[in-house]
């Protein structure tokens, strides 16, 4: 990931690195602003991430994340996860309901970044569209290329093709077979000083 941004992004002023969220390794009060996409969901403590965020912070500087809401409000999301279920009934893989999409309480967000210091927080949830060429692609995408491809293979490792082509059976039912659009949500969280 970090090559394929240095290739997007170019400048003498910019440099790309590994490093833990958790134990960010740049002196106190380094920077003007701390971005994270998509990324807080899947900190084991977050509080720890977001008080290293503040830490490297300087005076006035801004944290600014965005994580996915609820997943009935990402619509080819929720239709993978529903196929998947339906195969796998009484413990069917949660995965993309319980971690991407399971952080979307804006209040409890808000409570969290304040208590790790921040005494102004900003909340605003974005919704636009998903556009694949075709509907397997977000199927494809989901099942073969996320950790949910990991919860479905722990169940029965045979039927990582059957769950993608249900996925695939679910989007094509409601976008058709063609290229398809669904609507994504989001909050940014913008916090600061």
């Amino acid at each position: 990931m970090l090559d394929h941004a240095a290739k997007q992004v170019s400048s003498s002023r910019l440099s790309w690195q590994k490093a833990d969220a958790q134990a960010l390794p740049f002196p106190d009060g380094t920077f003007d602003a701390v971005i994270c996409q998509f990324g807080v969901m899947f900190f084991p403590d977050k509080q720890k991430a977001y008080r290293e965020a503040r830490r490297v912070l300087k005076p006035g500087g801004r944290f600014i994340f965005n994580v996915w809401d609820r997943i009935e409000h990402n619509e080819f999301a929720d239709l993978v996860t529903t196929a998947v279920a339906e195969m796998f009934t009484g413990d069917s893989p949660r995965f993309l309901a319980r971690t991407p999409h399971g952080y979307h309480d804006k209040q409890a967000v808000i409570a969290e970044v304040k208590s790790a210091g921040f005494g102004h927080v900003a909340v605003e949830t974005l919704t636009r569209r998903s556009v694949a060429p075709s509907y397997r692609d977000p199927a494809i995408g989901y099942c073969q290329g996320t950790p949910l491809r990991n919860e479905i293979e722990a169940r029965d490792a045979n039927r990582l093709v059957e769950a993608t082509e249900a996925a695939a059976s679910k989007i094509s039912a409601r976008f058709g077979n063609g290229p398809v659009d669904g609507m994504i949500q989001a909050h940014v969280i913008t916090a600061s000083d």
